[in-house]
């Protein structure tokens, strides 16, 4: 696969099966992670590999979620426990923010994020599928505690891995127009 393709053709597999990314994909994974920029070499990412009955302790974990905290209605209860399952492998990206008087954290969260997609198009470039997953579960404390999260950090994403269950679905190419280009002056 081109660089090029697999950047302009970038979309997420939401239907995910095994297997996952054997030893030495996962390396490759690993590898592409920690070629993102990060100003000063400060690493403020980890990431936590989920599989097996990891995956089924996430699920309780997010119930939990569910049960302790607001924001969460019947359906997310009804289903907690049974969406970590959609992928037999879940790479839980956080940040590890570091103190650096030339790196503020936004940019150490921009580090993190640029990391998660870095894996998903490693995934991509390796024929496997992944999703990046937000929301909810990323935001809340019952879950970042679960998962060893310390309060001051953020939970960037839960990015499920796996082998496409399907064809990959390829997102239709927005006009280029919807990205205005501008050319800026700056006054003197």
């Amino acid at each position: 696969m081109q660089a090029i393709d697999l950047l302009t053709q970038r979309s997420s597999m939401p239907r995910l099966i095994a297997p996952a990314p054997d030893e030495a994909a996962l390396q490759l994974i690993q590898r592409a992670a920690l070629r993102v920029p990060d100003h000063m070499n400060l690493l403020p990412f980890r990431c936590q590999l989920l599989a097996g009955d990891e995956l089924v302790n996430l699920g309780l974990l997010f119930q939990r979620a569910c049960e302790q905290e607001s924001g969460f209605n019947l359906r997310d209860r009804e289903r907690a426990g049974q969406l970590p399952l959609r992928a037999p492998l879940i790479i839980v990206v956080s940040t590890d923010y570091k103190e650096h008087p030339a790196v503020p954290r936004q940019e150490q969260f921009a580090s993190a994020a640029c990391a998660t997609m870095a894996m998903q198009q490693a995934c991509f470039a390796l024929d496997y599928g992944a999703i990046w997953r937000t929301g909810s579960y990323a935001e809340s404390t019952v879950v970042k505690k679960g998962l060893g999260i310390r309060s001051d950090n953020d939970l960037v994403g839960f990015l499920y891995v796996g082998t496409p269950a399907v064809p990959t679905p390829i997102k239709p190419e927005r006009e280029a127009s919807l990205l205005q280009w501008t050319r800026l002056k700056l006054d003197e």
